[in-house]
């Protein structure tokens, strides 16, 4: 039987003419199934003298020359690329050949994970996804089910945790925002292998406000205004709304209207509006409606 071996850029390409000589001799050259990448195995040889074993597979080529009769021995960085592989053994007019697929290890080296938003108001259901892609020690994606730890706890070291299993070496998970705002890590466990991200969390809407009214001191009596303070601002979880939230101030007189909107400073709101007698004052942010004050002094 004849074949012809070509290299081209380092690439062997060999053609083999698919005759019966060809077929016969195919089974004398036997490679496991699968191999783990990066382990060490050998694959036995029949007859005598020299011979050419190309190999040829993802991101791997191998021509090495080896002793028929005896075992070809491959060391655990031989093939590492997980994949499917075609070796050839040519020894003067014969050709024997081989299939096998190289598969990830089943020890995770490292975890891609991705938390998204990295910015989310706090105490909220389902709304903080993780997803984590599992490679062995050569960055293949490990196919073989693994058991993943997703874990996030908020400044105040309270903890949720979820597990998933991953599936085609993927694995996701959603999770509730913590109560607490402020930095919350979140972080993702599989075999020995951890990695976090950091997850700003910020208060949600205002859940009430308050206000407090007065026009008795020198300075109001003066101008003849009233002097308008919110009580601190904070969300129904209890953190302090950030500054900068718009609170609107609402004077309502004999059919009029008149607004004031204030950014939040320190987590507090002041104005002033003008001392009108019988005045209905009502404060606001979003859609969160706070107390009202009826003015009835006289300046």
């Amino acid at each position: 039987m004849r074949c012809w071996v070509t290299f081209l850029c380092g690439l062997v390409i060999l053609t083999v003419p698919l005759t019966g000589q060809a077929s016969a001799q195919t089974p004398g050259l036997r490679f496991p199934e699968t191999v783990e990448a990066g382990t060490a195995f050998s694959v036995p040889t029949t007859g005598s003298g020299q011979a050419t074993l190309y190999i040829a597979g993802p991101g791997d080529a191998i021509r090495r020359q080896i002793q028929l009769g005896e075992n070809i021995a491959f060391g655990p960085d031989d093939l590492h690329n997980a994949g499917h592989y075609v070796a050839f053994l040519v020894a003067g007019s014969s050709t024997q050949s081989s299939q096998f697929e190289v598969v990830a290890s089943h020890q995770p080296a490292t975890l891609s994970f991705l938390a998204k938003p990295s910015r989310l108001p706090v105490n909220l259901p389902n709304t903080l996804g993780g997803v984590v892609y599992v490679f062995d020690v050569f960055r293949n994606l490990v196919l073989q089910p693994q058991t993943v730890s997703f874990e996030l706890s908020d400044s105040t070291g309270r903890t949720q945790s979820r597990i998933a299993t991953t599936r085609n070496g993927v694995a996701w998970v959603k999770m509730n925002s913590a109560a607490k705002a402020g930095p919350a890590q979140f972080q993702a466990v599989a075999g020995n292998v951890r990695t976090k991200r950091i997850i700003q969390q910020v208060p949600g809407d205002p859940c009430s406000i308050r206000m407090r009214a007065s026009g008795s001191g020198q300075k109001e009596k003066e101008k003849g205004r009233i002097a308008l303070e919110t009580e601190p601002v904070r969300d129904c979880n209890g953190n302090p709304v950030p500054d900068g939230t718009i609170v609107t101030f609402t004077e309502t007189y004999n059919g009029g209207q008149s607004t004031v909107d204030v950014p939040l400073k320190r987590g507090v709101a002041r104005t002033e509006m003008p001392a009108r007698n019988g005045a209905v004052i009502s404060v606001a942010a979003g859609v969160v409606m706070g107390n009202e004050i009826r003015w009835s002094g006289r300046l």
